[in-house]
């Protein structure tokens, strides 16, 4: 496979085979040595040779192997005419990350830090098929999945003010309950306000460094100040809404009239029966999810207040914004000069839509959309702020994360014969985790340099930091 390089920041992969356009990868030299030994651009490759596709098959620098499409990955379909993929989308639907700023200083929680992350691993269920403490009816539970984040505040979790903060207000349109099997259903009865395993995360940080001081101070943030950021998903309700589809799309895949160069690309016409069933059920996994992100961080700020035995107002605890990966959605962007309805899929991508767009809530607007963008559990995670370029050459969307470099089992292995948890200590980071491997398997090591990949999403304009947040207190799944 030849690669060229555009600049810095990019690389062009031409036009061959079936491919219907060009691919572009978004990284810097050493990172496309990472991707070429992982052979991870015939993912991207591969997704260019969908129908419907539009300008490009894009891949940010955190990208890694996934399924059908790579983790990382970005590509938009013409409304009419395109194709939606769950593997395009991902298992874990709205997979999204949410930080909270508060009054609170460094100095005001590090006495209390154990004590803190001792109680947030009691309140806050965690790890693989945790349940919690909300059993939800068949009503309530179809309540949540047309209402989303605002179910969530109507049952007294949090604010209404959180809404217009959150990515979407927190609900997709034309969610359907109907459309999920009754195993979805009942796997989503227990889990609602569960952090869930793996990389999911609640993290208790401090803002170490401010880069842009506009950004920074219309988002609310200072140096030296308290934050919590939350990373988890539509748990196994997204699951199996994407294993219900996935099979439903492949018994289906011979009426699509096309040869897919990879069976995990399965996938329906947008506007076939089958394509409007998985978006209904997609938006209903999403919306799950955004309820549970506003359960998780209500709780977690109650947690906060009874350790620190602190009111509300000192605490001042108010969301900086939720924003999802993991999803696909029916947006308008100007392409050619025209404007136009696709359906952009990102996978382990994050939305970046800039300045003035009116998506964005009032007070952010001027300066752009907040974009969270959480690193390993031992170094740091960044606030950006989307930007117009983005919207011009990624149908404005960037990174989301640092991205493996390890498997869990690679991980593991790398992992013998040390203290993950007395290195992280050493370095002033409590942890508390569930899954016997987990600690193992979500090692710093296991990850990019999450500097390096935020540095390159800055320096090829899909995004500006805003500020670096470190991690004090970090309650794993």
């Amino acid at each position: 496979m030849q690669i060229k390089k555009i600049d810095d920041f990019q690389w062009l992969l031409p036009r061959t085979g079936s491919m219907r356009v060009p691919g572009i990868i978004y990284t810097n030299e050493s990172g496309l040595n990472a991707i070429k030994k992982e052979e991870t651009f015939k993912q991207v490759c591969n997704v260019a040779s969908l129908p419907g596709i539009i300008k490009a098959s894009m891949a940010m620098p955190d990208i890694h192997w996934g399924y059908g499409f790579p983790i990382g990955g970005v590509a938009a379909f013409d409304w009419e005419t395109g194709v939606i993929s769950p593997g395009g989308v991902g298992y874990d639907i709205n997979c999204g990350v949410r930080l909270a700023r508060t009054n609170l200083e460094e100095k005001d929680v590090r006495p209390h830090l154990r004590n803190l992350i001792n109680a947030l691993f009691r309140e806050i269920p965690s790890g693989i098929g945790s349940t919690g403490s909300l059993k939800l009816t068949n009503s309530e539970e179809k309540n949540v999945l047309k209402k989303g984040s605002l179910w969530a505040v109507q049952q007294g979790f949090g604010h209404a003010s959180n809404l217009e903060r959150t990515e979407d207000g927190g609900c997709m349109p034309d969610a359907d309950p109907e459309t999920l099997s009754k195993r979805a259903l009942e796997r989503g009865k227990k889990q609602l306000g569960t952090l869930g395993s793996g990389n999911h995360f609640l993290e208790v940080g401090v803002v170490e460094t401010i880069f842009d001081l506009e950004a920074a101070r219309a988002y609310g943030l200072f140096e030296g100040q308290v934050t919590l950021m939350l990373h988890t998903g539509s748990r196994g309700l997204g699951y199996q809404v994407c294993d219900d589809h996935l099979a439903m799309m492949t018994k289906q895949a011979n009426k699509l009239g096309i040869t897919l160069p990879d069976r995990q690309l399965v996938c329906a016409r947008i506007q076939s029966e089958q394509g409007r069933h998985y978006l209904s059920a997609m938006a209903c996994a999403a919306n799950y999810a955004w309820a549970n992100r506003q359960i998780l961080m209500h709780k977690a700020g109650l947690v906060l207040m009874d350790i620190l035995g602190i009111s509300p107002n000192t605490l001042g605890m108010n969301l900086v914004y939720d924003l999802c990966h993991n999803i696909a959605k029916k947006e308008s962007h100007i392409i050619d000069g025209k404007k136009q309805i696709v359906c952009v899929h990102r996978k382990g991508a994050t939305r970046s839509f800039g300045p003035g767009h009116p998506s964005i809530c009032p007070e952010y607007r001027k300066v752009g959309q907040p974009i969270l963008i959480p690193g390993d559990m031992g170094t740091a995670s960044y606030v950006l702020a989307g930007t117009q370029r983005a919207m011009e050459e990624t149908f404005g969307s960037t990174c989301h994360g640092a991205g493996r470099v390890l498997s869990r089992k690679a991980a593991k292995k790398a992992s013998r014969g040390r203290s993950i948890q007395r290195e992280l200590e050493d370095l002033g980071i409590l942890v508390k985790w569930t899954g016997r491997s987990t600690l193992a398997e979500e090692m710093p090591d296991a990850y990019k340099d999450i500097s390096q990949v935020v540095d390159i999403v800055h320096g090829a304009g899909l995004s500006k930091k805003v500020a670096k947040l470190r991690p004090m207190a970090v309650l794993k799944g």
